[in-house]
């Protein structure tokens, strides 16, 4: 009988001793959430939940860590894109967004890397924008994304042509990007060989024009001087629309516009 007795004093001092720790863990757990530590909390009630008998309510337990494993999860991914490490962000968000699929994780993906392209956007690093952008309509569904992205690769293909350049290698735009990048960089080429185009085809008209009306005579200087200045415009032109073929081969109205421009002088 003393022996049965023994037995129930030792199981009821161990029973008490778990709750003991439990108690203990949930006081650490409950100020590590206090003080935002919330990858030190998770550990804490976890520990908890694997003390058998602890006493504690489970319920409250998992519904508090339903709570922090996506707040850290989340964390975890912006620190990952504050720090540049796109790659790993996106690694860890499309995890979070796996494992908890109703926290809302894909909305702020998309809005971390969006305003990413807004900050490159406004320091005028316009690939760097485009690249941000693409991420967070491509890889997050974030659709305000998708125009910021198109008039960033148009700036950018507007920085190269300032540049002189005519092709994309060694620029670091995503892959996503390249082709866009590309053909917006043959559109500014030709837009700025059409404008000088017509800037030459007006000059030349509005002479003619006058030689229509009777004022001047193609033999007068204004009318001479009027050619000239038309075919210096088209021979400027010439360039742009040549590199915007050389980008664009395909590029019906830049060969139309060139073969004006030739045939002009």
């Amino acid at each position: 009988m003393k022996r049965v007795v023994l037995l129930m004093v030792m199981v009821f001092i161990s029973v008490m001793s778990f709750a003991q720790d439990s108690s203990e863990l949930m006081t650490q757990a409950n100020a590590a959430v206090e003080s935002k530590d919330f990858e030190k909390a998770i550990e804490l009630f976890e520990s908890v939940l694997a003390i058998p008998d602890h006493g504690q309510n489970v319920d409250n337990i998992n519904a508090v860590l339903g709570q922090l494993r996506p707040a850290v999860a989340k964390t975890k991914a912006s620190d990952a894109v504050d720090n540049k490490e796109y790659d790993k962000a996106i690694e860890l968000y499309k995890a979070a967004i796996a494992d908890y699929p109703d926290a809302g994780i894909e909305e702020q993906a998309g809005k971390m890397f969006y305003n990413e392209g807004i900050k490159s956007y406004k320091s005028e690093d316009f690939v760097e924008a485009a690249n941000s952008f693409a991420i967070a309509q491509v890889e997050f569904n974030y659709e305000k994304a998708e125009k910021y992205k198109s008039a960033s690769l148009k700036k950018a293909a507007e920085a190269l042509v300032a540049e002189g350049k005519s092709s994309i290698d060694g620029v670091s735009v995503s892959e996503g990007n390249k082709a866009e990048l590309k053909e917006n960089l043959a559109k500014v080429y030709f837009s700025q060989g059409y404008e000088k185009y017509q800037e030459g085809a007006a000059t030349i008209k509005d002479a003619t024009d006058k030689v229509n009306a009777g004022s001047i005579t193609t033999l007068d200087d204004e009318y001479k001087n009027a050619v000239a200045e038309g075919k210096k415009s088209f021979e400027q032109a010439i360039p742009f629309l040549k590199k915007a073929l050389e980008i664009d081969p395909s590029n019906a109205n830049a060969s139309k516009v060139l073969a004006a421009c030739e045939q002009s002088l």
